[in-house]
């Protein structure tokens, strides 16, 4: 792949459409976006200056909903081209975006419009129109609903249009609208989460998304070459900065991948160079490469742990922490019989993937790195749109979250507490001042609630959470997000959350995988219906041992006793985790409080 570079400053851009603007002048007839056409069944290419005709067309139809600078418009859109159409013009237009997950609640949607005062909705189709409908006599601001796709409305709704009726013909030489802000001014609110109450909405500035895009680009080089497979929602800020905004700076393409489902097909057709994801992409691989692995051969097995123990000796080396080994003389043919394979899986191409939103297990991304699939971990916050700091690619520590980015300012407060300032920090929370003096203080740092150290050479590791610890009955203190990190990495589990506040011994609530489950009763010649299963003590005994195993590293006192298990996943929808697959640990406590009270019966 060539290595060539044209990238657009945050200063020469002044705005995210000045960015846009920018990009087209310079390189108006490479490819911007690739996706599938549903009628050829072909991907596709739209050039930078096809989607600025669009987005001409786009501000047409939204001036004519007589819109002034400053209001919000929200999209609620799975990532394809018409999420890029609606922010670039809304954003050109001095319109402030607000960002919504497709698989919202249909509470949280109703929250979301209200409290911004949302006057314009664009959604996919159907599906979210029906969660649109059980709120929309809730919703006093908003004028206008938009859909992608037509669909027709069981009860006559006098804001809903088709955007095909609602946009003007098309006119190849329209000229984009250049009304923005500028570049300390609002550009978006999105809604933080809210694992626990309300979720806050965090208000960024162009200044704000593209210091931080720019500041990236230092430290890990991105290439008009590249190409991003985008499949994190780009509702989510991490998505919306590292894999839609900073691509535009360089000049590279983004393919839209279908849906999660359809992924691994994608990673196949696309063969992207780069991609942003979370950690339960890679933790689900994982979980896929070990459960292939006891399937194989002795023989099969030695040589995949070889080819990792000599990937990684070779990545250390790379890194200078490792010098020569005649076992590196080997990588060749375990690179051909045994990682390429898996890379391939990928497209054959990634030259790296950033990994953010959560902690990812160090045994994870050691696997991925050791078969020649870089992961720079990273860390960030909504409020500082989003990234803190990343590994680089000379200096990566799986373990860390890498040092601070050019420009931002970190520091150890309180208890340890991760502070950051700098231009990517947020200019507040919308409508809750209250809130934004507890999190920003007087001198600009931004308090990330996260407990971390710091080593000599700037090097951010994570150690916990300031509000997320368990305390026993007897007064020892858990971190249970370490301990569900260790435990999710075992494919028998779907989902997990540590419990025990205020009681004698730690317990665990499990969603688990129902073939692993199905495996595991066969080897053990379990003769029990699977409501039985799921209370049976034998089967508890033996998934508790799995348990053990992945948690032996942790104190005595924080080993899990007791597990209530069942194979019905925590969802968006009935509100027991967010968009972003956070738990909502409160929510799951009383959703299973009476299993709960019958794990510490007697206790």
């Amino acid at each position: 792949m060539k290595q060539t570079t044209d990238t657009i400053s945050a200063e020469t851009a002044g705005t995210i459409p000045g960015l846009f603007r920018e990009r087209l002048r310079r390189t108006p007839d490479a490819s911007a976006y690739r996706y599938l056409d549903d009628r050829s069944g072909q991907w596709s290419d739209s050039t930078w200056r096809h989607m600025a005709a669009q987005v001409a067309r786009w501000q047409r139809a939204l001036q004519g909903e007589r819109l002034q600078p400053g209001d919000r418009v929200a999209v609620m859109l799975a990532n394809c081209r018409e999420w890029v159409l609606f922010d670039q013009a809304a954003l050109g237009l001095g319109l402030v975006v607000v960002p919504l997950y497709v698989n919202d609640s249909p509470e949280n949607l109703s929250y979301v419009l209200e409290d911004s005062g949302a006057r314009l909705l664009l959604i996919q189709g159907i599906w979210q129109w029906r969660q649109f409908v059980q709120v929309a006599n809730r919703l006093r601001h908003l004028q206008r609903v938009l859909t992608v796709d037509e669909i027709e409305a069981e009860e006559e709704e006098p804001r809903l249009r088709w955007i095909e009726e609602w946009l003007p013909p098309s006119r190849p030489e329209q000229e984009l609208i250049s009304a923005e802000s500028g570049p300390d001014e609002l550009a978006t609110i999105v809604y933080t989460s809210g694992t626990s109450g309300r979720p806050k909405g965090v208000m960024l500035s162009h200044r704000n998304i593209l210091s931080d895009a720019e500041a990236g680009l230092k430290v890990v080089p991105v290439y008009t070459d590249d190409l991003f497979l985008s499949f994190l929602p780009l509702s989510h800020t991490l998505e919306r900065t590292v894999g839609y905004y900073l691509p535009i700076m360089t000049g590279s393409c983004v393919a839209f991948a279908r849906s999660i489902q359809q992924l691994n097909a994608d990673f196949k057709s696309v063969c992207p160079t780069v991609f942003v994801s979370v950690p339960r992409i890679f933790e689900r691989v994982h979980a896929r490469i070990e459960e292939q692995l006891r399937g194989k051969s002795p023989l099969a097995r030695r040589l995949f742990r070889l080819t990792l123990k000599v990937g990684w000796r070779r990545f250390e080396k790379s890194q200078g922490r490792a010098g020569w080994h005649p076992s590196l003389l080997l990588w060749p043919l375990l690179d051909r019989l045994v990682a390429r394979k898996i890379k391939g899986n990928l497209g054959g191409r990634v030259r790296f993937t950033v990994c953010g939103g959560a902690p990812l297990a160090p045994d994870v991304a050691r696997l991925f790195i050791s078969l020649d699939i870089p992961i720079l971990q990273g860390y960030g916050l909504t409020e500082a749109s989003p990234v803190i700091s990343v590994n680089r690619l000379e200096d990566n520590i799986p373990s860390s979250i890498g040092r601070a980015l050019p420009g931002v300012e970190v520091r150890l407060g309180e208890k340890d507490e991760l502070l950051a300032r700098g231009p990517n920090v947020m200019l507040g929370y919308w409508n809750n001042p209250k809130a934004t003096r507890e999190v920003i203080d007087e001198e600009g740092w931004l308090h990330t609630g996260d407990k971390a150290s710091i080593d000599g050479e700037g090097r951010i590791s994570l150690t916990g959470r300031l509000k997320d610890i368990l305390v026993l009955a007897n007064g020892e203190k858990i971190p249970p997000a370490e301990m569900e990190m260790a435990i999710i990495s075992d494919p028998l589990f779907e989902q997990v959350m540590v419990i025990g506040e205020q009681r004698p011994f730690l317990s665990l609530l499990a969603v688990l995988n129902p073939e692993q489950l199905e495996l595991l009763i066969q080897e053990r010649k379990i003769q029990k219906v699977q409501d039985e299963l799921l209370r049976d003590r034998e089967v508890e005994s033996v998934v508790l041992q799995r348990i053990s195993r992945r948690t032996a590293i942790f104190p005595g006192y924080a080993q899990i006793r007791r597990v209530h298990m069942t194979l019905t996943p925590w969802t968006v929808e009935d509100g027991l985790i967010t968009p972003t697959l956070k738990l909502r640990r409160n929510q799951i406590l009383r959703h299973h409080a009476d299993e709960v009270e019958r794990i510490y019966a007697g206790h």
